[in-house]
């Protein structure tokens, strides 16, 4: 059903047609706080897209929930590692 909702041009992004989590639902993608958000990693890792997501959720700084295998803390740290980087260039 995803795969034929990305072709109506359903999803913003074209990408999100093929993500392993359009199958699983966002239940997993957004953990209490102190909660495990192992399998949500493990799909994730599993995801042919796992990559655009990722990529996505770093230029939008997405603050909620797993992207692309990521927490909401590894993404601030991924884009603060980026900045800084970028500034000392």
């Amino acid at each position: 059903m995803n795969q034929l909702a990305g072709l109506l041009g359903l999803y913003d992004r074209p990408w999100q047609a093929y993500a392993l989590c359009a199958q699983v639902g966002p239940g997993p993608f957004y953990p209490e706080k102190g909660e495990n958000a192992t399998d949500a990693k493990r799909i994730c890792a599993a995801c042919p897209v796992q990559p655009d997501c990722l990529d996505w959720a770093l230029a939008t700084r997405e603050p909620h929930g797993i992207w692309g295998g990521t927490s909401e803390r590894e993404r601030r740290k991924l884009t603060t590692h980026h900045d800084t980087a970028k500034d000392s260039a």
